[in-house]
């Protein structure tokens, strides 16, 4: 059979075929094979260290890190459901892959068969994220954290490398410390020649005084740094380096451990919108912390979260800057500007009983001598910023970040949809097909599944270009213009018009410059 009759049996290929550009993956995933894996921590770290590899992951399945070294990290198949109420240890993923396909199960193991395979599944480009390599990110233990993931990003730069005109794999970049992210930055982009940078967009850590206090029950008592607002750590050399290296930071973490997310009995409890809520907590403090004001040549991406949460963080901020930034709460909300006579004067007047004998503690913080007396110099969120309009979130946000959507996730739409948005601002939601993991049980149909959005006019063909085209270009050519030469897009890339930036839009839908 040929090539070109196998394409015709696709709806996926025939979708490929009437498009007038091509489609660029930019989330999907290895399965990695372990025991070439094993083979390059040998090398790396040699025996010993090997072993302390293969016995971690013998203790469990390696997904059970998930947040890292949390209760989700215990043992929860060694112990009684009674034991895991008592202990809340979290119910960890299982049954992550696709099994009731044989092929495709393979060809997210092997880069011939999924080089073979791309034409009929109607992806022209893909980058390829780890799935062991993520939850490696994750591992509390700071040998097999580094030595896994520096084996791993050696392993797919070897095995991917003569298929660099189709698909590239993400290097995985631990982020427990700023050096070692620098450490493998350097190792897997400058000396492996890796062009896609994976982090954790937060890292757990123990409260110091319960560390202090209960070592032993250290593991319960973790908070999760975002990396940019209220760190341990000054990663701001990270950021520079991803900048100096012309990488994009994309993040594919989740928080399932995190807050509600805890059930110790329900997978799909802790699963369902675990990648949005790990996605905005990064996002939100990269703002806040003033990262994108510090660093505006540099792209993040936030990934398999979908894009709807983006919609309303960028909403919200905005909406809060109105009503919380300094200037407007010292103009309308600051308690030094109330009226202590004219409102005594207004308790006499209609207070009745509710006044009677009270009414000097109504000039006490009007009437809640309770409410403690802020310092003016703690009391701006904004203080990372410079803030003079709304336009500046704008320009904070919009260019710089990119959603990566799976293609059944019908809430695409709502990053393209201008009424949404307080500013007419467009979201930039990336495709991503997830192929390798469970919530893709056939390969060929995800195009078909994200095409679906144009024939029920949730899109148009507009912004199924943007999404499969344009905005992964914006995201990786942005950062490195050479991304995507010596690939099979490189001339559809070079011919590309980047689209401009929406106009920012006032609340009464007037442009500004």
């Amino acid at each position: 059979m040929t090539q070109k009759s196998r394409r015709r049996r696709t709806k996926a290929a025939e979708i490929r075929g009437r498009l007038t550009h091509p489609v660029i993956d930019s989330d999907g995933h290895v399965i990695e094979f372990v025991p070439a894996i094993i083979d390059y921590v040998k090398k790396f770290g040699g025996g010993t260290l090997a072993d302390r590899y293969v016995a971690f992951l013998k203790r469990g399945p390696a997904h059970s890190f998930n947040i890292g070294g949390d209760r989700s990290a215990s043992g929860w198949h060694k112990i009684t459901p009674a034991e895991r109420r008592e202990k809340r240890v979290v119910r960890p993923s299982f049954w992550l892959f696709p099994a009731a396909n044989t092929r495709d199960r393979a060809t997210a193991m092997l880069p011939r068969l999924l080089r073979e395979r791309l034409d009929d599944i109607g992806i022209d480009f893909l980058i390829l994220y780890p799935t062991l390599g993520i939850h490696l990110l994750r591992h509390p233990d700071s040998d097999l954290r580094r030595l896994g993931c520096r084996a791993i990003n050696a392993l797919h730069a070897d095995i991917f490398r003569e298929h660099a005109d189709r698909m590239t794999p993400a290097a995985i970049i631990p982020m427990h410390t700023p050096a070692e992210a620098l450490d493998e930055l350097e190792f897997a982009i400058t000396g492996l020649g890796l062009k896609v940078a994976l982090i954790a967009g937060g890292v757990s850590r123990p409260v110091a005084e319960v560390a202090a206090r209960a070592p032993d029950l250290a593991r319960h008592g973790l908070w999760v740094d975002n990396l940019a607002l209220d760190s341990a750590y000054d990663y701001d050399p990270v950021w520079a380096k991803c900048v100096e290296l012309k990488v994009a930071a994309t993040a594919h973490s989740g928080s399932m451990g995190w807050g509600p997310r805890t059930s110790p009995s329900n997978f799909i409890y802790n699963h369902i919108g675990h990648f949005a809520a790990a996605g905005e907590a990064f996002c939100k403090a990269l703002v806040l912390g003033g990262v994108t004001q510090r660093f505006p040549a540099l792209n993040f991406a936030f990934l398999e979260g979908g894009a709807a949460w983006g919609v309303d963080l960028y909403n919200r901020l905005i909406e809060h800057w109105r009503k919380r930034g300094r200037r407007a709460m010292e103009e309308r909300i600051d308690p030094a500007r109330l009226d202590g006579r004219a409102l005594a004067d207004l308790f006499r007047r209609y207070g009745g009983a509710l006044a009677d004998g009270r009414l000097d503690a109504v000039g006490q913080n009007a009437g809640n001598p309770y409410e403690p007396t802020e310092d003016r110099a703690e009391i701006d969120d904004w203080s990372h910023l410079r803030i003079e309009r709304a336009e500046d979130l704008y320009d904070l946000f919009v260019p710089r970040f990119f959603f990566g959507c799976e293609g059944d996730d019908r809430m695409t739409a709502v990053a393209f949809n201008r009424h949404l948005n307080l500013t007419g601002a467009r979201i930039n939601a990336i495709f991503g097909s997830d192929i390798g993991h469970f919530d893709v049980a056939d390969i060929a149909a995800v195009l078909e599944e994200a095409y679906e959005m144009v024939e029920d006019e949730l899109l148009t063909e507009a912004n199924f270009r943007d999404f499969v085209f344009a905005n992964p270009i914006a995201l990786h050519a942005g950062m490195n213009p050479a991304f995507f030469e010596g690939t099979i897009v490189e001339q559809a890339v070079a011919t590309h018009a980047a689209p401009r930036p929406a106009p920012f839009r006032q609340r009464d839908g007037t442009k500004t410059s």
